[in-house]
C-alpha cells in the first residue's frame, strides 16, 4: 500500500464517516488489498457501499480510486535508496551527473516524509513548546547543525542552546539541564564515544530527548531517546548528504510555529526589527 496513503488516513481519521472509518480500518489492517482489488471490491470486504468508498477516497484528498493505486504501484517500484555504489575495483561512483544526485537527495528525502508518523511529529512539537529550555547536540562534524538548529529555534521562541557551542564547556551546558528541558540530537555516520555518555547523563536530568538520526545509529537513538526520527540519508559514498536531516529540522520549526502561533511569529518580527535596527546604526 502507498506509504502516502496511510499517513493520509491517519491524518484525517477523526474526520471520516464511521462507514469511511469502516473502509479505513480494512485498508490499514489489509494494505496489499490496494493493488489487487478494485474499490467496488473494497467496499464490499468493509461492508460499505460503492458510494462510501468513492467519498472516502476524495475526501483523502485523491481525484478517483486509480489515483491511489497509481501512486501505490510508484512507491512499490521505487528501489531501496542508494547507499555505496562501487565502480570497478579502486573507483567510487559519486552520481556526479546532476540527474543522479537529484535522483538520490529525492529518494532520502521522500522515504524519510512517508515513514514519518504525524502523530511522533506532533509529540516532538509539544514536547518543544513546553520546553523552558530547547537544546541542540550535534557533535563531531554534524556540529553545524546544532549551531543551524540552535539559530533556527531561536527565532521562534526563547532559551535555545547548543551544547557545547563554548569549547570544552559540555559539562556545563549538561550542569544546566533540568526537567522538561528538550534536545534535539543530532548524529548522521560514526559518533564521537562521549554520545552515549551524553545522552546516559541527560535522561538523568529528566531532558526529554528528540533525536534526528541514521540507521546507524537509530538503535542507540531508540534507547536514550523519548522520540527518534529516522533520516535517510544514503549516499554515493565519500561525502555524506544532510539535506534530510536539515529538511526535517525544518520541519520541526514549522510544527513548533503552527502549534504556538502568534508568539512564535511575534518574536520572529522582533528579532528582524533588532536587525533592521543594527544594520542602521552599524
Amino acid at each position: 500500500m502507498s506509504t502516502r496513503l496511510a499517513l493520509r488516513i491517519q491524518e484525517r481519521f477523526d474526520r471520516l464517516t464511521k462507514s469511511e472509518q469502516k473502509l479505513a480500518g480494512v485498508i490499514l489492517d489489509r494494505p496489499g488489498l490496494i493493488e489487487t482489488h478494485t474499490a467496488t471490491e473494497l467496499a464490499g470486504i468493509a461492508d460499505v457501499s460503492k458510494a462510501t468508498a468513492a467519498r472516502f477516497f476524495r475526501a483523502l484528498g485523491y481525484t478517483d480510486f486509480e489515483e491511489v493505486k497509481l501512486q501505490a504501484r510508484e512507491e512499490r517500484n521505487r528501489t531501496q535508496p542508494y547507499s555505496y555504489l562501487a565502480a570497478a575495483p579502486g573507483s567510487t561512483v559519486l552520481g556526479r551527473k546532476i540527474g543522479e544526485h537529484l535522483d538520490l537527495e529525492l529518494a532520502n528525502i521522500t522515504r524519510t516524509f512517508e515513514e514519518m508518523s504525524p502523530d511522533t511529529l506532533r509529540q516532538a512539537a509539544r514536547l518543544i513548546a513546553d520546553a523552558p529550555r530547547l537544546w541542540f547536540l550535534g557533535l563531531g562534524a554534524d556540529g553545524w547543525l546544532a549551531h543551524y538548529g540552535r539559530v533556527l529555534f531561536s527565532r521562534l521562541r526563547p532559551n535555545v542552546h547548543a551544547v557545547g557551542i563554548t569549547s570544552g564547556a559540555v559539562a556545563e551546558d549538561l550542569a544546566m539541564m533540568g526537567p522538561r528541558d528538550v534536545m534535539v540530537v543530532l548524529a548522521q555516520g560514526p559518533q564521537p564515544r562521549e554520545l552515549k555518555a551524553i545522552l546516559s547523563y541527560a535522561k538523568t536530568t529528566r531532558t526529554s530527548i528528540i533525536s534526528l538520526t541514521d540507521h546507524g545509529n537509530l538503535a542507540q537513538a531508540k534507547r536514550f531517546s523519548d522520540l527518534a526520527l529516522r533520516c535517510h540519508i544514503s549516499s554515493y559514498g565519500l561525502i555524506p548528504s544532510y539535506t534530510t536531516l536539515v529538511s526535517v529540522l525544518r520541519l520541526l520549526a514549522i510544527s513548533h510555529v503552527g502549534l504556538v502561533g502568534d508568539t512564535a511569529l511575534q518574536r520572529a518580527s522582533l528579532i528582524d526589527d533588532i536587525n533592521e535596527e543594527l544594520d542602521i546604526l552599524g
